[in-house]
């Protein structure tokens, strides 16, 4: 169940968001405001799992008052005004609902919602307990929610990591892959940091399957390689130059 409150400055729009909300038996309703600075003073004493937030208000307008919060929930804004919607995603938000909103779209976004915060809860034992030499590898697992079910994924499997935006495919040793609604920083975290690397900032790769690398690209098999950021160069190349010997310059 995800506790969430509702901000709005609109009477009728927050009404129509507590009906809407009230039809989706994952969502609990626990406060609605019609203005941001009380339900800053609100969240001060509370803690939320989600937001549904107008941004064009009086006195303190959504994207500010996401902005001062320490901890920040999960967020959807709803406003009538499309030219926010950048602004909006740069705060990471889950969605942006533009006024007038069914009820379809509504509950694409609480979707999208319910599928981040099962993964989080899923993940956070992989996530923050540190991964033991002595574990047996048949038993390290992520589970990672996508299609409607939650897959068990050996970690030892995982090839490299895609980010495609508010999403992530997961690329597998039998050449299928996964993708599931998480960020690619959240997974990075939730992975072993010995045994995968940032390269990019759209991708991870597991070390154990680097087969070959060029200027700019890190080959995983004979003809799939993934690029490497330039901020990401002089870490991987410190990382190659630890762990393998070099023998170019070397005579028999």
């Amino acid at each position: 169940m995800l506790k969430c409150i509702a901000i709005d400055d609109e009477p009728l729009a927050l009404r129509q968001i507590k009906a809407y909300i009230s039809k989706i038996p994952y969502l609990e309703l626990v406060a609605t405001f019609n203005n941001a600075i009380e339900a800053q003073q609100f969240m001060a004493r509370q803690t939320i799992d989600l937001i549904f937030v107008d941004i064009n208000m009086p006195d303190l307008n959504g994207v500010d008052f996401v902005r001062t919060l320490i901890h920040k929930p999960m967020v959807i804004f709803t406003t009538a005004y499309s030219e926010y919607a950048i602004e909006g995603f740069k705060l990471d938000a889950i969605d942006y609902l533009l006024k007038p909103f069914s009820f379809a779209d509504f509950s694409r976004a609480a979707t999208k919602a319910d599928s981040l915060y099962t993964l989080k809860q899923n993940q956070r034992s992989p996530s923050e307990a540190p991964v033991s030499e002595a574990l047996p590898e048949d038993c390290e697992y992520i589970s990672v929610k996508a299609d409607y079910k939650v897959s068990l994924v050996k970690i030892s499997t995982i090839v490299y990591l895609e980010s495609e935006g508010e999403y992530v495919r997961i690329h597998l040793s039998d050449n299928t892959s996964i993708t599931t609604l998480f960020r690619l920083k959240n997974m990075e975290a939730a992975l072993p940091s010995e045994r995968f690397m940032r390269v990019h900032r759209s991708y991870i790769v597991n070390l154990n399957y680097i087969k070959a690398y060029v200027r700019g690209r890190v080959y995983l098999s004979d003809t799939e390689y993934v690029p490497i950021g330039e901020i990401y160069k002089e870490t991987f190349q410190t990382y190659i130059d630890k762990k393998f010997r070099n023998l170019e310059s070397e005579n028999n």
